[in-house]
Parts: C-alpha cells; structure tokens; sequence
C-alpha cells in the first residue's frame, strides 16, 4: 500500500527533513545541556553495528583496544604547539574540582593523541615493542557553536586509533592499510557508502599532522561529510612526547605515530546519504532489524502465520521483528518506512487462504507474494540485491552530481547542487580563499586516475571541491 509521508520533503527543506527523521524514526534526542545528545535505542543499535564491523576490521589490522583517561593535563596539549593552537576553540577546560581551584587545568578529552603519547614514551623501549597499535572506544568532546544531532555536537561517540613505528615507510603503510582496509572496506561493504578517497591540502590537514587521508561522502543534498580521517603524524607527537626506541644498531631514534578515526557522525552520514522522503533507508548488513513481519489485521489466525514467518526468517539467519497490530496498518507501515527496515513482510487474511505474504523493498518500495514456504529464502536473497542496489545507486548519483571544470567560478556553480572536480594546479592558496569565502572547501586531493596521491607535492593532482557539514 502506499503511504504519505509525515516528514518535510527534502527538496523543502533538507536540514528540517533530517531533523524530522532523527525524532520520528527515534534515533536520538537533544541533551540537557547544549551540544549534547540522547541516542535512543534504534539509534544506538545502529551505531552498535557500525561499531562491531569497524571494531572487527581494526582487530584484523592488528590493533588492539584500550582505554585512556578523559581529563588530560593541559601542560600535555601545551607540548606541540600546532596540536593546541588548532583545538583551542573547541577545547572545553576544568578548571575546579572538589570545591577547590585544581593547580593545572584540566581538558575534557578532545582527542587522545598527547595522553597516549606520554604512554607511549612509557611503553616503548626497543625496536621489539614496535609496532604498537592501540585502539580506544571512547566519548569526546568538541565545544560546538553550531550543533546538529550525530552531525556536531559538543560530545559524540568514536574510535580513535594510535601507532608508534619505527619508520616513516611502516608508518605510512600501515596509515593507508587503515583506511583502505578498515573505513573503505566498511563504507562501501556495510554502510553501502560510495566515496572519494584522497588526501587533505595542507590547510584542511588535521592539527600537527604531515598527511591526512580521507573518504568523503556525498549526501542527498550534494554536501560532503568527510566520512573518517587517517592521519600521518610523522615525527611531530613523538618528538614532544619523547617517543624514542633503540634500533637494531643500538642508537635512539624518534618513533613514526599515526591516528585515526570515525565517529557517530556516520550515523548522521547514513540518514543523508540514503534516505528519502519517507524516512531512513538502512542497507541490510547494517540494518538492526532486516525484517519487520507486519499482521495486517490483529487476528489469531493471522497472528500465529506472523510468528511462524519470523521463525523461518530467524533461522535462516535473517534479524526480524514482528509487529501485531498496534494501531492502523498504515500507520505502523509509515512507522517502518521511516526506521528504514530493508524489508517488510505484510501478512493478512487474503493472503493466507492463498498461502502467500507480500514482501516489500524498502530502498524501492518493489513488491510481490511469495508462498510461504519460500519467504526465508527469497528474502536473503532480496537481503542480498538491497544491499548492491543502494550501493550502486549511491555511487550513481556521486557521479551523476561530480562536475569536471577548469575554473574556480565554474566551481562555485557546480558546488550550488553537487562536488565539482579541477587541477589542483588551477586552485592555489587564493583560490580556496576564494571557495572559502563562499563555504566551498577542497575536500581531498586525488591523482587523475581517482587513486590516492602519497602527498600533496606529485604533479598533476586533481583536487575535489564541494560545500560541506
């Protein structure tokens, strides 16, 4: 059946349909104070998803999980100057405790990079303790001017991984092993996430970094979020933190370091990447629930298929839900249709005395009747087309919305609807002053083949421009 949509359209209004979407498919509420954020069940699931693959494909990099303090001495920012000159107007700084004036002020955790660091220097002796790979799971917090639920806020949810090596080459594998083999592999196979993967120009490089590596995803309203970040810190937090190890020749050398991370704004990706104006579309490998088993009327008969159709469905693997009858059936659907369940499964009394149930796609509203006896096989197997299908129809529309220009006025028209692609070479320092001006930033640089450059010095790199959240 179709439903009408309880939301603003997006072409009305993008930034008010996505916050429609984040209350009305329950996936958080604002916090007490400003900046923060409530993750409500259906949020949190999915975040705990994005969490189990990630954390999966880190482990199988090699990292292992820890944990570090939230409160960081500020003296410890103070040691690499270009680190605390960038996060100064986000920092958010203690400065009493216990009714009494601390001696030092105390920084609520931005990022880990100068606490792990002073552990790092503690931990590492020799060229046998390197690699060390650490990952934490961890809140941070950022003071926000601007907050937006998942997008910014002042306290979010992350991974933040940190590596000491023993050179500049192992270092900068291993950065790029990140990336290709933790986020891409994750975006483009979990979330169904299509994007640019380039490096950061210099002035976009995080703070204290020689090289950022990012993936930069386009959404619904040609805006880009960068995705997740690795960062080449060479020998820059190493140096301030006296991370120094014996080489094989006896001599002390300064490690190589590098971090990286994504956070709970990629939940926020997920809602503007895929949904439309009926809500959420989630991709199946993600989804929570796979399956919303629907009884069109609340009826014994009709009540008891529902729960045998669930069954099936669970023991073929599938994560399904069942939905009794609360309220009109079309209510519940528009319910659904905006948590973004991949797919639904309407099972009625029409339908029984036939022995089929109609099975219904969420990413294209497609459906048909299946007998009963095949619905757990068809529906991993739809399972299965969701999941290409929204990937391929997002890669599609990152084409379709990528304009090749030569000039920076061509740029900034093409950035009004979507990301324009130009020489780096035709940018310069005035001319992302110029983007800037305008809210156009450079996203990522690329080699002309869309392969990722080593840094920004090689010849001939194209660079990707765009407005931004």
């Amino acid at each position: 059946m179709a439903t009408q949509s309880v939301l603003t359209p997006q072409a009305d209004d993008f930034p008010r349909w996505y916050q429609d979407v984040v209350a009305k498919a329950e996936m958080a509420d604002n916090g007490p104070v400003r900046g923060t954020m409530v993750i409500r069940p259906y949020g949190w699931a999915i975040w705990e998803r994005m969490q189990a693959a990630m954390d999966e494909r880190i482990k199988g990099a090699g990292a292992q999980n820890a944990y570090f303090p939230l409160f960081i001495p500020l003296s410890y920012f103070q040691r690499e100057a270009e680190h605390v000159e960038g996060f100064s107007p986000e920092l958010a700084i203690v400065t009493h405790a216990g009714g009494e004036e601390l001696a030092e002020p105390i920084v609520v955790r931005p990022t880990s990079e100068t606490v792990i660091g002073e552990y790092m220097a503690k931990w590492v002796q020799s060229y046998r303790d390197l690699p060390l790979l650490l990952n934490q799971w961890s809140n941070v917090v950022r003071w926000e001017l601007r907050p937006r639920l998942f997008l910014r806020s002042s306290e979010f949810l992350w991974q933040e991984g940190h590596t000491a090596h023993a050179s500049y080459d192992d270092a900068n594998a291993y950065a790029n092993k990140i990336h290709l083999e933790v986020y891409n592999d994750f975006l483009e196979n979990v979330l169904a996430a299509p994007t640019y993967l380039g490096i950061k120009p210099a002035s976009e490089r995080f703070a204290g970094a020689i090289n950022s590596i990012t993936a930069e995803g386009m959404m619904r309203d040609g805006k880009a979020l960068q995705m997740a970040t690795t960062h080449e810190l060479g020998q820059n937090f190493a140096r301030a933190f006296d991370i120094y190890f014996q080489s094989e020749a006896g001599q002390a050398e300064l490690c190589h370091t590098t971090s990286w991370g994504a956070s709970t704004r990629m939940v926020g990706g997920l809602i503007m990447l895929h949904g439309d104006d009926q809500g959420l579309v989630v991709p199946p490998r993600l989804a929570p629930i796979q399956a919303v088993v629907i009884a069109v009327r609340d009826e014994p008969e009709v009540n008891d298929a529902c729960e045998k159709v669930a069954a099936s469905l669970k023991s073929a693997g599938v994560r399904v839900q069942v939905d009794r009858g609360r309220g009109s059936f079309g209510r519940r659907v528009t319910d659904w249709e905006i948590k973004g369940v991949p797919l639904r499964v309407e099972v009625g009394p029409r339908d029984l005395k036939e022995g089929v149930v109609t099975l219904v796609r969420r990413d294209n509203a497609d459906k048909a009747a299946f007998s009963l006896d095949a619905v757990a096989s068809v529906a991993l197997d739809l399972l299965d087309v969701i999941q290409s299908a929204m990937f391929e129809g997002a890669k599609q529309r990152l084409a379709d919305a990528t304009s090749d220009v030569l000039t920076i006025d061509e740029a900034l028209e093409a950035t009004e609807t979507g990301f324009a692609r130009l020489k780096w070479s035709a940018v310069g320092e005035s001319g992302e002053a110029t983007l800037k001006a305008r809210a156009v930033t450079v996203r990522c640089l690329q080699r002309p083949d869309g392969s990722m450059p080593a840094n920004d010095r090689e010849a001939e790199l194209d660079c990707i421009v765009a407005k931004s959240y």
